[in-house]
């Protein structure tokens, strides 16, 4: 799991957790308001649950697709990549080069 993907779930995981102490914190208060407010919390983290789930599941059948095609045709991925990588250096060079005018 590279840092971002581990920022992101802990920061995630993290707020589940804030909401799921809040929700808890005010079990005991009865007015309306509060428990509207409780119920839409409760739904907000169980969507976020299904949301996070299904692109969990997409971002894994788009790695494997990926491999995949990389593991069909690995020179066309190749020239690919280093196609890309020269475009990318070639920009970055001529923007760096304007910079230093």
């Amino acid at each position: 799991m590279d840092k971002n993907t581990y920022i992101t779930s802990n920061d995630t995981g993290t707020l589940a957790e804030d909401a799921r102490a809040l929700v808890a914190a005010t079990a005991d208060v009865a007015e309306d308001k509060v428990s509207e407010a409780r119920k839409r919390l409760a739904a907000a983290l169980e969507r976020g649950k299904e949301i996070a789930g299904r692109v969990r599941e997409k971002a894994v059948e788009g790695a494997k697709a990926a491999d995949t095609a990389v593991r069909e045709h690995p020179y066309q991925a190749i020239g690919i990549a280093f196609g890309v990588g020269a475009l990318l250096g070639y920009l970055v060079s001529r923007r760096c080069f304007r910079k230093g005018d």
